[in-house]
């Protein structure tokens, strides 16, 4: 069983567990909290609440969610492989932070120990996933336990663009032929709001931007339902944030307030079932932010 999967169904496994036991109840504490409940990301999350709306578990009212039924016994998972994918989900994000923070960048060598010791996790878990990005050249072992961050050429990021194009697109053209009924429609509209919200106080809370583009990025990408489509996102990410989010900060915030208007661009015809402008909104956005990644690597 994927990764992703298998977490998806722990995860859901756990809601059902709290509901049951009476530790859920309506209406459900917000994204932001159960992902600390839960310990996983609030993508988890909201893929977890978008499952068990559709088995009929849980019930969408406006922008909250209530308990519908109690689960029964076959809305369990019982193929669930027991590991530690937890601790590697939540190394990924960690991980992932370091790189937008600036504390690892292009060029820069670390220890899987090192590593292990800020953020809490075995060694094993660590070398496991840095492996896994191995394979893509992000990163390379250049001794026992040691690593470097990889520098990629322009010829490498054309390369990923064009697969991250058509994976997107792709998972557009899907979104925009899910049934009303489904949860991301009324996540879209959330988006949307946040990207208002953010858009007022940019100025000054720019770097916020980062979790709103993983989440807008994410819910798309969630359309295509495919945990292959899953793990380019999540091989893009640090690409993308190591060698773009990385630059001065007056650049980054200007390619910020940009990408903001883009994504509601987006967002906007999205909602409205314009799929011809989204899609045209979606190319757009995409390359801006390929000439802003092809322009950074030459800062």
């Amino acid at each position: 069983m994927p990764r992703n999967q298998n977490l998806r169904n722990t995860v859901i496994n756990q809601f059902l567990d709290s509901i049951s036991q009476g530790n859920l109840s309506s209406p459900l504490p917000s994204n932001s909290a159960l992902s600390n409940m839960f310990d996983v990301s609030r993508t988890t999350v909201k893929n977890v609440i978008l499952y068990l709306c559709q088995i009929g578990v849980l019930s969408e009212k406006g922008t909250e969610y209530f308990l519908k039924r109690e689960p029964k016994e076959e809305d369990f998972f019982k193929d669930i492989i027991h590991n530690k994918s937890n601790d590697n989900e939540h190394f990924g994000q960690v991980f992932t932070q370091l790189i937008y923070d600036r504390i690892i960048k292009p060029g820069d060598t670390f220890s899987e120990i090192e590593l292990a010791r800020r953020v809490g996790v075995q060694p094993i878990e660590v070398r496991e996933f840095l492996l896994t990005f191995s394979k893509y050249n992000l990163i390379e072992n250049i001794n026992r336990g040691q690593w470097m961050m990889k520098v990629f050429d322009e010829k490498y990021a054309q390369q990923v663009f064009e697969l991250r194009e058509l994976l997107e697109t792709y998972a557009l053209h899907k979104f925009i032929n899910l049934p009303d009924n489904d949860i991301r429609w009324s996540q879209a509209r959330e988006l949307l709001i946040s990207h208002r919200s953010l858009r007022d106080t940019v100025g000054s809370d720019y770097k916020l931007f980062f979790e709103l583009d993983r989440q807008f990025h994410q819910l798309i990408f969630s359309a295509a339902d495919n945990p292959f489509v899953d793990q380019f996102w999540d091989i893009f990410t640090i690409i993308f944030h190591s060698h773009y989010q990385w630059g001065k900060s007056d650049n980054l915030k200007e390619r910020n307030i940009l990408a903001i208007e883009e994504h509601m661009a987006v967002l906007t015809c999205l909602i409205n079932k314009n799929d011809i402008g989204a899609t045209h909104e979606l190319y757009r956005h995409l390359n801006t932010a390929k000439k802003n990644m092809v322009e950074g690597l030459h800062n």
